[in-house]
């Protein structure tokens, strides 16, 4: 009880630490903050873990903005399918860079909370000028908006981690990383099924269809990055205010990047990379230029095929932490990324091949999606030393987005040249590379006696047998 109150004493904002000694009367009172407003009390960390979660969420709402808005963006701004793609290569290139100096700028330039908000700042200034580009009928003016937000979305999403390990620890880390995932899935999910939606009301109002109508339709989609920057003051705020109050140190992402040790990945470590590249390449710029695909193989309408085209989404929102907690509990990390892949093989091959109902190709799709994630990632903390952890994911980010760039560039010409048949075709090459590397990973992991496939329970055991 005594540990108690002094701890709500240390909570008064007019305590002892801060020199004047504060009013008597308030100094007698414990528990004088109430639990919202207590940093040291879970509900304040609730509503923390809100803000967490609703600072990426325009960020990824806005992302798919073009997936959603495919056939508009290609008829009212009269460009072809590579040029639309470029909308997500812009996206991706700056962060093939960024991908290594982000920590470094949240850590040692800007801190955790300027960083959060300059970043958020870029988020909102990228959507506006992508949407000035829809209203003044200036393609070259989206392209730059989504360049500079890029700069913003991943970086953004590195500073969104780093509170949460300043705010959370042990077990509950998983839980807010799962839910911050979700959170993420969640605002790609709305954004496929609303924006179409929106498009035809600002239709409706203007009285006709064209630039104006998209650019005004992005604009009002912005809204959701403003809603970001929001969250990014108010925890700036509240990381301040428990710092001042429970004298704890400003969050840090604790990477620490150095080039030169590239030259000392293993193999293991280049074919997780090559693994990762090969397979997300074949499904977000599938997702992309899915709308399209699905309207018209298949005949669906457009706000079906908008449907079906965030499934992959939907999916993930509560699949991500169910499958985190079943590859935690099992181990066996490279049998579950052969099962995703191989799932994700024969999700494209029903797609590209079948005219079966695509919700059983697309609800595959999205499982695997999700596996892969949850067994692919953490395999690199298994195959590299800890101090060289950030360069290793640094590098697994970029060489993903300088994939990203090439590919989305790469099928968009395929579609413009050779239609769906052939990018499907693509992208079932892409998975099979993929594929090859999985089985290339369990046969070299094998040969060297790794631990990329031990069972939790030997994972369990080696590090007992190391504590001793």
């Amino acid at each position: 009880m005594e540990e108690e109150g002094e701890e709500a004493r240390a909570l008064l904002p007019g305590g002892p630490d801060e020199g004047d000694g504060g009013d008597p009367a308030t100094l007698a009172a414990p528990g004088a903050l109430p639990a919202l407003c207590d940093p040291s009390r879970l509900a304040h960390r609730l509503l923390v873990l809100l803000l967490m979660c609703f600072l990426g969420f325009g960020s990824y709402f806005c992302y798919d903005n073009p997936a959603a808005l495919q056939t508009q963006v290609k008829r009212d701004m009269q460009v072809n399918t590579t040029k639309f793609m470029l909308l997500y290569a812009w996206y991706s290139w700056p962060n093939v860079v960024l991908c290594f100096f982000g920590g470094f700028l949240i850590d040692r330039v800007f801190g955790i909370r300027w960083g959060t908000i300059i970043f958020s700042c870029f988020v909102c200034i990228g959507q506006v000028v992508f949407a000035l580009g829809g209203i003044f009928n200036a393609f070259w003016l989206m392209e730059i908006g989504r360049f500079v937000f890029g700069i913003g979305g991943e970086s953004l999403a590195v500073a969104q981690n780093t509170y949460a390990v300043s705010w959370f620890k042990g077990k509950e880390l998983n839980l807010v990383f799962g839910l911050q995932l979700s959170m993420a899935r969640i605002g790609s999910t709305v954004n496929m099924n609303l924006m179409g939606w929106l498009y035809s009301k600002v239709e409706a109002s203007l009285g006709s269809a064209g630039h104006t109508t998209l650019g005004v339709t992005l604009m009002i989609g912005g809204i959701t990055c403003i809603l970001s920057l929001v969250c990014a003051l108010a925890l700036a705020y509240l990381d301040q205010r428990a710092e001042r109050i429970l004298h704890k140190e400003q969050g840090k992402t604790g990477e620490v990047i150095k080039l030169t040790d590239v030259k000392d990945f293993s193999l293991p470590l280049w074919l997780i990379f090559i693994i990762c590249v090969c397979y997300y390449v074949a499904v977000f710029p599938f997702i992309g230029l899915g709308k399209v695909f699905f309207t018209e193989k298949f005949g669906f309408s457009s706000q079906a095929a908008s449907a079906i085209n965030s499934i992959v989404y939907v999916i993930s929102a509560p699949m991500s932490p169910v499958f985190g907690l079943l590859v935690d509990k099992t181990g066996k990390n490279i049998i579950w990324v052969l099962c995703a892949v191989v799932t994700t093989l024969a999700s494209h091959m029903m797609l590209a091949f079948t005219l079966w109902n695509p919700w059983i190709a697309m609800c595959l799709l999205g499982l695997s999606y999700s596996l892969l994630a949850c067994a692919l990632w953490p395999m690199v903390a298994f195959v590299v030393p800890e101090h060289q952890l950030g360069t290793a994911y640094g590098f697994m980010q970029s060489i993903q987005n300088l994939g990203l760039a090439v590919i989305s560039i790469i099928a968009g010409m395929i579609l413009d040249t050779r239609g769906y048949l052939f990018l499907e075709v693509f992208f079932i090459a892409c998975v099979s590379l993929s594929l090859l590397s999985v089985v290339l990973l369990y046969l070299v992991n094998r040969a060297q006696g790794g631990n990329l496939n031990y069972s939790a329970k030997q994972r369990e055991e080696i590090k007992l047998s190391h504590a001793e």
